[in-house]
């Protein structure tokens, strides 16, 4: 069965950090699973 691939997209739940759980603002198809916290990301 076909469908639409931005459907597909749309209906993904939230990322989620693999070390602590918390959501990752990030789109879903990203490869990264680690929040910038738990990466030890810092802003400048």
């Amino acid at each position: 069965m076909l469908f639409n691939i931005m459907e597909f997209f749309r209906n993904l739940p939230p990322k989620e950090c693999a070390e602590c759980g918390k959501t990752i603002d990030e789109q879903h198809e990203c490869y990264g699973n680690k929040c910038d916290h738990c990466l030890g990301v810092t802003d400048i």
